[in-house]
């Protein structure tokens, strides 16, 4: 039964130590092999590593917890826009669409763990903090992909009359 409904959304239980939801799925995306236990182990060691951080920073507008900063992180990497390809008369056409909320969210998480991921050398936990400040800060390589992404909508907006 392709396309089918599930309930994974009310069954989502929120994260331990922090009681949300959002935080919940984004440790089940990090978690591998079904392992989640060390997936826990490698957010909330970088919660810790965010904290450490805020504890030091001065600016004003600066996030006070880490669970505000992540929520930061993940709404600036958000993207609003994304291109899809569509064929018409025999020729594929990139089309730019609105992405819906469900799909924002997924996208966001993906782009900040394989932006951690693909830097080597250090534990995961400090990789994923890194990513996450400077992802609340609107840098860092999450962000230039939703750059890239909104660019290359702007740059075919010519097509976008055969959006459905």
């Amino acid at each position: 039964m392709a396309g089918r409904i599930t309930r994974s959304e009310q069954q989502l239980r929120p994260d331990p130590r922090f009681g949300d939801k959002t935080l919940s799925k984004f440790i089940n995306c990090i978690m591998w092999d079904g392992q989640k236990a060390p997936a826990q182990r490698v957010m909330y060691d970088a919660m810790e590593n965010i904290d450490g951080r805020l504890a030091k920073e001065t600016s004003p507008e600066a996030p006070k917890t880490s669970l505000e900063l992540f929520h930061r992180a993940i709404e600036n990497v958000k993207p609003f826009v994304e291109v899809r390809s569509k064929r018409i008369g025999g020729a594929n056409y990139q089309v730019p669409m609105q992405v819906n909320r469900r799909r924002q969210q997924s996208l966001a998480f993906r782009w900040i763990i394989e932006a951690a991921r693909g830097e080597k050398g250090r534990p995961m936990s400090g990789r994923l903090a890194d990513e996450l400040y400077n992802a609340a800060r609107a840098e860092g390589k999450a962000m230039a992909t939703r750059d890239q992404v909104h660019r290359m909508a702007e740059a075919n907006k010519a097509f976008a009359h055969f959006a459905n």
